[in-house]
């Protein structure tokens, strides 16, 4: 079944997600091509994974869900970010401190998507709290100030981006 939250495959504009309704038309994310207002009576979609419809009105864990299920099919970096050059095949190992453990490899590649994905949702995370209506403006201060010094956590990291421009920042003192 087609409801908010199902994945489509359209011909022209291949996967998508859809996360809203306007009128006849199904609101769809794609990942190549951003966000279209498609009718809901075009017969050309294959359901990739159905979802069913909501009567009754559109409840906030609904909303809730069809985003994070975009977010969780879609969105990685909306530009990929490239790999620092000096790391290209690279393997990151990790090796226990007590003797007779095995060390673990892991690469260096899949380690830095990891890193990218986590700074992509901390994004989302500081425009869910800057956007919530019921948090105060001190309770958004207090949380963005977390946020703010995850970041910092994470830049250690840096060294793997190969522009500067792709940096984690944290709290810049004196700023």
């Amino acid at each position: 079944m087609i409801g908010i939250g199902a994945r489509i495959a359209h011909p022209k504009y291949g996967e998508g997600a859809i996360f809203g309704e306007s009128g006849s038309a199904w609101r769809i994310f794609f990942q190549e091509h951003g966000e279209k207002e498609l009718a809901k009576t075009y017969e050309s979609y294959e359901v990739i994974e159905g979802a069913e419809p909501i009567s009754g009105g559109i409840d906030l864990e609904d909303v809730i869900s069809a985003v994070e299920n975009v977010f969780d099919q879609y969105l990685e970096s909306p530009d990929p970010i490239p790999l620092g050059d000096k790391w290209e095949g690279g393997v990151m190992e990790l090796r226990p401190g007590e003797e007779g453990l095995k060390s673990k490899e892991i690469p260096i590649d899949t380690f830095f998507h990891k890193i990218v994905m986590l700074r992509d949702r901390l994004r989302v995370l500081e425009q869910n709290i800057n956007s919530n209506k019921k948090l105060s403006d001190e309770d958004k201060v207090n949380l963005q100030q977390y946020v703010t010094r995850c970041y910092g956590s994470l830049t250690t990291f840096n060294v793997l981006f190969d522009r500067k421009e792709d940096h984690f920042v944290g709290d810049k003192k004196g700023a």
